[in-house]
């Protein structure tokens, strides 16, 4: 018995101290567990507060310099690919594409060289081939916006060899839809990315709830026309046009206009009374209720139109996420159908800039959209449309239709968005700025920061 006691008490301290080491084991893996996270957290915050500040830094920069943003430029591209196609171009067809365009190139140069000659007529691509040609150069240049777009458009291609390292043109050089090379520099250990982005290329969504009924039907038609080429199936079309959809919810809380003139109203103000003396005393009269007359100019009228749909479009009203979701995705490309949606309030279309389908979103008001579309694809190619007026001339067999959708269309954009990304460490932060240009005057229409 003695001897059995003997044994079990070594037995009983070698558990206990199992448990104890478990115990301990646990406590340290907690404890250090918490340390860790405490300091993700804790370095997190360091790293969002300094990706908010370079973001607010950035924000107030672009502000500073929207004075000196001019209008930027046009460039031709005659023997050059148009960029109105490739958001349908999968994977594969997009190599081919750019593969067979480097190869008329090969040809063209062999075949310039073997004459002993060299084309008349350069592509704005072989003319500023030579990244060393200073600002201002070329005719076709984009017009700076400071250091934000000072672009130099230095080629489409970054070796001649290799065709995968192309890339199309947009309408002012860059990728569609910038009007420049986006900026990228550091503001601390934050990187900072600005892009500037031509809104009236896109398609306006305010057209799918315009309060004119006379063209309700063409404009439903145009919405579905774009929703199809962007592959959007007809559940998310009826979600978002549909009875209860989510641009229905948003047109009961404010219609959307393209016809302004001049409002007068009789509005019912407290105006103040100016204070009378009598000897040595002074006394204020009570306000008191009187009629003023107030007149909103046409301008006022878009201006707030403008800013109450940017916030309406950006709100949780509308689901982006879903409009978002990339159709094609790729190291060099990723489509989606919110990429080529308006969502500032804009109501033309540039189409100069605008690719084949919002195109024809937008000429169909008047019909013969497809053949208008292609027809000005081709054109400005070779040189952008200077008014409509040449449009008309150009293409005088459809002046009728273009006549009927003249109010939706322009040849020179108004409105802009500046895109302000900034990543510190694990942290992010981006700010979105609307501005709507006429002239020399710039307006900004909304910053929405997130």
């Amino acid at each position: 018995m003695r001897s059995q006691i003997q044994y079990v008490r070594p037995g009983i301290a070698l558990l206990v101290t199992l448990v104890l080491l478990v115990v301990l084991s646990t406590l340290m893996f907690t404890l250090s567990t918490r340390m860790s996270a405490q300091r993700h957290r804790d370095h997190y915050i360091i790293d969002y507060q300094a990706a908010r500040y370079a973001c607010d830094s950035a924000v107030k920069y672009a502000l500073a310099t929207l004075d000196d943003m001019n209008t930027p430029l046009l460039i031709e591209r005659p023997n050059e690919p148009d960029f109105s196609d490739l958001f349908m171009l999968g994977e594969e067809q997009y190599r081919e594409y750019l593969a067979e365009w480097s190869a008329q190139k090969e040809a063209d140069r062999l075949a310039g060289e073997g004459t002993g000659r060299t084309r008349e007529k350069r592509t704005s691509m072989d003319s500023r081939r030579s990244s060393s040609a200073p600002a201002g150069s070329e005719p076709n240049d984009v017009n700076d916006f400071n250091d934000i777009s000072s672009t130099d458009y230095a080629g489409t291609f970054v070796d001649s060899n290799d065709p995968n390292s192309w890339v199309v043109p947009g309408p002012y050089g860059p990728p569609w839809p910038f009007i420049s090379e986006p900026i990228e520099f550091e503001v601390g250990s934050a990187k900072v990315r600005i892009e500037i982005e031509d809104e009236n290329a896109k398609y306006p969504i305010g057209w799918a709830i315009m309060d004119d009924e006379k063209v309700r039907r063409e404009a439903t038609a145009g919405f579905e026309t774009f929703c199809e080429w962007m592959e959007v199936n007809e559940v998310q079309i009826d979600s978002l046009i549909g009875p209860e959809g989510q641009l229905k919810e948003i047109s009961k809380i404010k219609p959307f206009k393209i016809d302004f003139k001049p409002v007068t109203r009789l509005e019912r103000k407290l105006v103040k009374t100016p204070t009378t003396s009598r000897t040595s005393r002074s006394r204020t009269r009570a306000p008191r209720m009187q009629t003023v007359r107030t007149t909103e100019s046409v301008a006022q009228q878009i201006a707030k139109q403008s800013a109450d749909f940017a916030r309406l479009c950006h709100s949780s009203l509308i689901d982006t996420e879903a409009l978002a979701r990339p159709t094609i995705i790729s190291e060099s490309r990723k489509e989606s159908a919110l990429k080529y949606m308006g969502m500032w309030a804009s109501m033309k279309v540039n189409i100069n800039t605008a690719p084949r389908h919002v195109l024809e979103a937008a000429f169909i008001f008047g019909g013969d959209a497809d053949q208008i579309a292609e027809e000005i694809i081709q054109r400005r190619r070779i040189k952008p449309f200077a008014n409509m007026d040449e449009l008309k001339q150009e293409l005088f067999r459809y002046s009728s239709a273009i006549e009927k959708c003249e109010k939706y269309i322009t040849t020179v954009s108004r409105i802009f968005t500046i895109k302000i990304t900034v990543v510190s460490g694990v942290a992010k932060a981006s700010a979105v700025i609307g501005v709507m240009k006429d002239g020399k005057k710039i307006q900004r229409i909304a910053v929405i920061s997130s």
